[in-house]
């Protein structure tokens, strides 16, 4: 695999694409190249920092969104019939099992039946990567949510029990920690996030197929301060609500 210099130094951004398909586990984390300017990765003191942030922050959103919430859920009960919150297991610090909440975006059934909406192509791609460009599952009122990420709000439950943080890698399932190969561990030291600079740079573009996911994930990590933060969390209010990029 062509790696780069992309994943561990310089900001990856708009830099040359991956032209080689990975299958799972074949990913090689290229070494840390402290010649290249990045933001230098914080200690103590920003975890410190980062985790009353987070505390902090997420008892403001629940305070301040608990009623659009409540109507956001009889929306989605109104558009598609069964529970506005469904949960997802995802792997947290350490390789520990977390669970995450969200509004449900997606008829009852998306998961346990995916094959009753999807072309066998969007099967394989979804299984693959977990997420699929013009889903079919999705409801009226799933799109705009997914639109705005307002189907993540529910996650600021997990971020005051320490599951999340505000600003963190994209939380996986276990099969999907492979992707990183030599790298899953080094992965699996940084507590997952609601938001993220995958999320946030090449979102749709980044896959694990051709490896991009996995360097903007991996330079997150061994980036992370509290200048990277500031501009993840600047830019997600941009997608959130000028480019509206969720998918």
């Amino acid at each position: 695999m062509q790696s780069g210099a992309s994943g561990t130094g310089a900001v990856p951004e708009d830099g040359e694409r991956s032209v080689r398909r990975l299958s799972r586990g074949e990913f090689v984390a290229p070494p840390r190249d402290d010649s290249v300017p990045a933001p230098r990765p914080g200690g103590a003191g920003y975890r410190a920092v980062k985790r009353a942030f987070d505390l902090a922050f997420s008892l403001v959103v629940i305070a301040v969104l608990a009623v659009p919430v409540a109507l956001l859920c009889l929306a989605i009960v109104l558009d598609s019939p069964g529970a506005p919150f469904f949960r997802q297991e995802r792997v947290g610090l350490g390789g520990r099992r977390i669970y995450i909440w969200k509004l449900r975006s997606m008829v009852p059934d998306a998961h346990s039946n995916p094959g009753r909406y999807m072309t066998p192509e969007q099967l394989e791609t979804w299984r693959r990567e977990q997420k699929l460009d013009d889903d079919p599952r999705v409801t009226r009122v799933g799109r705009l949510l997914r639109r705005t990420s307002l189907d993540e709000l529910p996650q600021f439950i997990n971020v005051l029990t320490g599951d999340l943080s505000v600003i963190g890698p994209r939380p996986v399932t276990l099969e999907e920690t492979y992707e990183f190969g030599d790298a899953r561990d080094e992965f699996l030291s940084c507590k997952p996030g609601i938001t993220g600079w995958w999320q946030v740079t090449e979102r749709n573009a980044a896959t694990w197929e051709n490896g991009e996911r996995q360097l903007l994930e991996l330079f997150y990590v061994r980036h992370a301060s509290l200048a990277l933060d500031l501009r993840i969390f600047v830019r997600t209010f941009k997608a959130m609500f000028v480019e509206r990029t969720g998918k």
